[in-house]
C-alpha cells in the first residue's frame, strides 16, 4: 500500500524546529502544543522512513537527511505563503498582502520613507518586508517585488533600472580627528577598516579599486551592512556608504573620493503576471517612483558639487 503524502503541517513544523534547535521553541513559534509539534515530527520521520533530528544537549541535531529535504521544505514554505497572499483579496481590490524583499540598507535607511506615504493611502494592503541580501527567487514566490543592486536575469521577470547610486568611502569626524585622514590609497592599510566578514559579494560585483579589497584589509568585520554603518558612525573607522545617504549625516567625511568611488546599479524587479494583480502594481509604481526620486537626491547631489568645482575661483 501506498504511503501517504506528508501533509504541509508536518514540513512546517520540521522546517521551525530546524530553525529554533528546539521541540518547545518550535511549538512557541508555531503556537502548538509541545506533544504536537513532537507529534509531527515523528510521523514526518515515520512517512519518509528516516530519522531526522539527532538530541544532544544543545538541542536537536538535524541528520543529514533532514539537511537534505531542508531545500524542498523551503520551496513549500515560499510556495504557502505565496497561496496566502494571493487568496488575501481579490486581484482589482486594493487590500491583501504584498511581500518585497531588499537589502539590509536599502530595507533599513531608504524604503520606511516610500512605505510609510503607500501605507497612509493603501491602508488595507499589508505589506511584508523581507530583509535579505541575498537575491531571493521571485519564480518561487518567496517575494512579490525586489529591490536588487543587479540587474535580474530570469526571463519570466519584469525589471525596470531605477539608476545607480554612488558609494564612497566615509568616516565620522571623531575618527579623523583621532587617527587622521589618509592622503592616498596606500595609506589606508594603517588606518581601520569597516567591511564584509564571509560575504564578499558586494565588493567582488563594486568594480575599480573597491574591488580589489580583500577580507584581511578589514579590521572591522561585520556582512550586516546597518551594523557597518552604526560602528562608521560611531567613529569606528572607514567604510563604504551611499553617498546621499552620507550627505545627510554632518559628521561623515568623505574619504579618498578620486580613488574611492563605485556606482551599482538599482532595480526594481517582479514577476511579469503579478503586474495583474492591483495591489502589487501600486506598490510597484510607488517603490519605482520612490527610488527614482532617491537616486535623483544623489544625482542632483553630485551635479551640484561639480558645479560649484568649475566655478570656484583659480586665483583665490
Amino acid at each position: 500500500m501506498k504511503k501517504p503524502e506528508p501533509g504541509w503541517d508536518l514540513y512546517r513544523t520540521f522546517l521551525a524546529v530546524i530553525r529554533e534547535k528546539t521541540l518547545s521553541a518550535a511549538a512557541r513559534k508555531l503556537g502548538l502544543a509541545q506533544p504536537t509539534a513532537g507529534r509531527h515530527i515523528q510521523d514526518l520521520e515515520t512517512t519518509l522512513g528516516t530519522a531526522l533530528f539527532v538530541r544532544s544537549k544543545r538541542g536537536l541535531v538535524p541528520t543529514p537527511a533532514a539537511v537534505a529535504i531542508v531545500p524542498y521544505a523551503e520551496e513549500m514554505s515560499a510556495a504557502a505563503s505565496a497561496v496566502h497572499r494571493l487568496s488575501s483579496a481579490e486581484a482589482q481590490d486594493e487590500q491583501g498582502v504584498v511581500r518585497i524583499t531588499a537589502g539590509q540598507l536599502i530595507a533599513n535607511e531608504v524604503l520606511p520613507a516610500i512605505l510609510a506615504d503607500f501605507c497612509q493611502r493603501f491602508p488595507r494592503i499589508e505589506l511584508e518586508l523581507s530583509v535579505s541580501d541575498q537575491n531571493e527567487d521571485l519564480l518561487r514566490r518567496a517575494a512579490d517585488i525586489a529591490v536588487r543592486m543587479r540587474r535580474p536575469t530570469q526571463s519570466a521577470i519584469v525589471a525596470r533600472r531605477i539608476g545607480t547610486v554612488e558609494i564612497g568611502l566615509f568616516a565620522h569626524r571623531r575618527y579623523v580627528e583621532a587617527c587622521g585622514m589618509p592622503g592616498t590609497a596606500e595609506e589606508l592599510s594603517t588606518h581601520r577598516m569597516i567591511g564584509f566578514d564571509r560575504d564578499s559579494h558586494a565588493i567582488r560585483t563594486a568594480g575599480g579599486r573597491a574591488a580589489q579589497l580583500r577580507r584581511e584589509d578589514f579590521s572591522f568585520r561585520c556582512d550586516n551592512s546597518a551594523v557597518q554603518i552604526a560602528a562608521m558612525q560611531a567613529g569606528v573607522g572607514i567604510g563604504g556608504y551611499h553617498v546621499q545617504l552620507a550627505r545627510r549625516i554632518p559628521d561623515l567625511v568623505r574619504v579618498l573620493p578620486r580613488e574611492f568611488r563605485f556606482e551599482r546599479e538599482m532595480w526594481l524587479a517582479v514577476q511579469r503576471e503579478a503586474l495583474a494583480t492591483r495591489r502589487i502594481r501600486l506598490l510597484f509604481d510607488e517603490l519605482a517612483t520612490g527610488l527614482a526620486a532617491y537616486i535623483k537626491e544623489g544625482t542632483a547631489m553630485k551635479h551640484s558639487k561639480n558645479r560649484r568645482s568649475n566655478n570656484a575661483d583659480p586665483h583665490p
